[in-house]
Formats: structure tokens, sequence, C-alpha cells
């Protein structure tokens, strides 16, 4: 009887009865995750702000293979369709366990010529509307029943790379990742003691269409992977993994950490060989 129930809750799903809400899920990383968390067993709220098509594919693609997903659009930069968006999720799935805010954009610029509307609207999505995610989930956490045995809510924040390492000409994306490490930090702290994780992942270079430039022809792709001491780029699904084990009982123990997923890009490779 032991050996029996042990064997069934090994092959049960990492995130089987869970409810995820992933942001920023039509594209790139959020659509690897969403997929990611599905195939672990949460039912998950596809967001998007542009490209229905391809957040409704996937979310047909989820339920075809026996699931449960919703596509649904909302802006979260902007406060009410933030609360919007967590309200539609539990009304559809009957509560909210875990959030992954990963929507995020870039306007590049030399300092000297940025503009404070590219710099606004960075801020505004990448940080404000991670604190906009953050905060309505967890009011949705604390509306449900406590866990036993686990975490009453679990939230990874996107982060980058860059919330370490200093990028010139991007200024603006740099400080909002800064931002998401001490903002995911200060929350997990407070939020601790209610048994809601809240941690971050650091993707490096990752192969998704916002950042083609970097890897998109083979001499480009060279020098970036100097850059990387792994020896490849990322894939999307190298993140997606990485956020369906925080976001898991797995990980029950782990809050107000940041995960590097970087091939060990953060690991200053330009001193290989003693610099």
């Amino acid at each position: 009887m032991t050996s029996g129930a042990s064997e069934t809750q090994a092959a049960r799903p990492l995130l089987a009865g869970r409810r995820a809400l992933v942001t920023g899920a039509s594209s790139g990383i959020g659509f690897a995750v969403a997929r990611g968390l599905a195939a672990a067993g949460a039912a998950v709220a596809v967001n998007y702000h542009s490209h229905g098509e391809a957040a409704e594919g996937l979310a047909e693609e989820i339920r075809a293979a026996g699931g449960k997903a919703v596509a649904l659009k909302a802006d979260v930069s902007k406060e009410d369709d933030v609360a919007g968006l967590v309200d539609r999720t539990v009304a559809e799935f009957g509560g909210l366990d875990v959030l992954v805010a990963n929507s995020g954009i870039q306007k590049d610029a030399p300092v000297g010529e940025m503009t404070l509307a590219d710099w606004n609207a960075v801020i505004s999505l990448n940080l404000t509307g991670q604190f906009l995610c953050c905060r309505e989930a967890i009011r949705a956490f604390r509306a449900g029943p406590e866990r036993q045995g686990g975490a009453r809510g679990s939230i990874v924040c996107m982060s980058s790379v860059h919330e370490l390492i200093p990028w010139a000409g991007h200024v603006n994306y740099a400080a909002a990742k800064g931002g998401v490490r001490m903002m995911m930090q200060t929350l997990a702290q407070e939020m601790a003691p209610e048994r809601v994780r809240v941690n971050a992942i650091a993707p490096g270079a990752i192969r998704t269409p916002i950042n083609k430039e970097a890897w998109g022809t083979p001499e480009a792709l060279e020098k970036l992977l100097h850059l990387i001491p792994y020896g490849r780029i990322g894939e999307p699904e190298d993140v997606a993994r990485a956020a369906t084990w925080l976001a898991s009982d797995e990980a029950d123990y782990v809050t107000g950490v940041t995960l590097f997923v970087d091939g060990g890009m953060s690991l200053y490779p330009g001193f290989v060989g003693n610099g």
C-alpha cells in the first residue's frame, strides 16, 4: 500500500490542481512558460496585449491536450486592466495560485537620445506593470483558502541579467530590471509570514524575437557566444522549466531569490583567462 501510494504521488504532475496567470504570454518566454506550466498540470490564463491569435492558439493547444486554458487581453501597465485580468482569471478557474509576471518591452537609445516617453513606457510596463500584477495576485491569494503543506501563492517575476549587469544604451530597461529585483525581495520579505512566496528569474540571452538581431546571423551569434561561458544561446524552454520549478511545491522553502538562467553570462566572462 505504501509503495503504491508513493508511486501515485510521484506520477502526479508538478502543478496539478494549480491555477496560473502568465502575462505577456503570446510570444517568446511568456509563451513557453504558459505552455510549460500547463504541461505540468496547471490551468493557465494566457495574457496578451497584442498577437491575440497566438495567445488563442496556445490556449486551444492546451485544451486539446486535456488541460484548462483561457486567453485574456489586458495592458498590464494599466491598473484597471490588471484588476480585471486577475478577476477574470479567478472567475474562470475559481481562484489563483501562481503568477508569472513576464510582460516587458525594450525601447533602446543612448541616454542623450532617449525620450522621456520611451523611458516612461519601459518603466510603466516592465516595473510598474509587475507591481500591479503582484499586488492584484496577492489580493487574490488572500481571498482564497490557505493550503496545507504548501504556499498560499507563488509569484515569479521575470527579471534579466541586467538587474546585475549594466547595459549601455538601455538605461530604461536596466533601471526597470534593477527595480524588479528590489521589488521582488521586498515583497518576499513582506509576504513570507502569509506563506506567499515571491521569486524572480533573470534570463540571459534567450532565442526570442525581441532580440533576434543579437543571434539572427552567424556573425551576430558568434559575437554573442563570447559573453556566454556555457557556449550556447538559451531557449525559451530553459526559462519555462525554471519557472515551473519555482512555482511548484518543490521550491516551497525558496523565496526572495533571483534564479539566473543565463549560461554563465553573469559570471563576468571577460575575466576568463585572467582577463
